[in-house]
C-alpha cells in the first residue's frame, strides 16, 4: 500500500459542479427527464399503470360468473396495481390477492387466468410470485 500525501488527493469540486447538469457523464448523452419535476414524472407513471387494461381469459370469465364474483372498480384498480408490481419484480405467473379474492395473472400477456373467492380451496400451483394488495 502506498502512502499518498493528503494534499495530493484530487478535489471533488469538479464532480460536484457536474451534479444535476442533465448530462450522463458516462456516455455523454442527455439524461431522460432531466429538469422535469418529480411530481410530473410520478403522475405520468401512475397514468401508465392505469392505462394497462387487464384482459380476462375465457376461463377466468367463466370462474367469475360461476362463483358470483363481482369486482368493484376499486378492486379492479388494485388488481391492476398488483399485476404491475408483479411485472416490476420480474414475476411471470403471479397470484394477486385482493380482499378475499385471489387471481392468477399471466404478467407477460397481462391476462387474468383464473379467479377464486373465499369459499374455494386455496391451493395455487405454477406461480412464481404473489402480491397482496
Amino acid at each position: 500500500m502506498s502512502n499518498i500525501p493528503i494534499n495530493k488527493i484530487p478535489s471533488s469540486l469538479p464532480v460536484a459542479n457536474r451534479i444535476g447538469k442533465g448530462k450522463n457523464t458516462i456516455t455523454g448523452g442527455s439524461i431522460p427527464n432531466a429538469g422535469v419535476p418529480f411530481h410530473e414524472i410520478l403522475k405520468e407513471k401512475q397514468a401508465d399503470i392505469r392505462g394497462e387494461e387487464l384482459k380476462f381469459s375465457k376461463h377466468a370469465n367463466e370462474r367469475l360468473t360461476s362463483r358470483n364474483i363481482d369486482l368493484t372498480d376499486e378492486q379492479y384498480r388494485r388488481l391492476q396495481i398488483g399485476a404491475h408490481k408483479a411485472s416490476l419484480k420480474g414475476i411471470r405467473e403471479s397470484l394477486v390477492l385482493v380482499d378475499d379474492l385471489a387471481f392468477i395473472v399471466n404478467i407477460k400477456n397481462n391476462t387474468v387466468i383464473t379467479a377464486v373467492n373465499d369459499g374455494e380451496e386455496k391451493i395455487f400451483t405454477n406461480i412464481d410470485g404473489a402480491v397482496i394488495i
